[in-house]
């Protein structure tokens, strides 16, 4: 389950490039591929909602890993949305970033998972 849930947040973030790029080119596909990394965003809640659910007790760090991991996914929508009514981008980006660090390193801290800081 963790290769599906890290397979559904690297293509997560791809398509929120691709969305990103359409935006600024005007393309008519933009509401198509938004759909689509919207439907990504369920799946990532879904594979860590599963994740969180094979772990007999829950230990609070992964409590915070999946609500830091949710302002993630509204991090991306803040930055989308932004750019979309041509607003400043730069605190969202910055949400964004420091989000995805956090989320990244307790990722990788917490024992479930790949163990590059451990």
């Amino acid at each position: 389950m963790t290769h599906a849930h890290i397979t559904t947040w690297v293509i997560t973030f791809i398509l929120f490039f691709v969305v990103l790029s359409l935006q600024k080119a005007n393309s008519p596909k933009v509401k198509m591929v938004s759909m689509l990394l919207r439907l990504f965003y369920l799946l990532i809640i879904v594979t860590g909602a599963l994740l969180l659910q094979m772990l007999a007790s829950t230990p609070p760090l992964y409590i915070v890993k999946a609500v830091v991991g949710l302002w993630v996914i509204g991090a991306m929508e803040m930055v989308i949305a932004r750019v979309k009514k041509g607003k400043s981008t730069q605190i969202a980006w910055l949400q964004l970033v420091v989000a995805f660090v956090i989320v990244l390193y307790l990722g990788l801290k917490l024992p479930l998972g790949f163990h590059l800081f451990s």
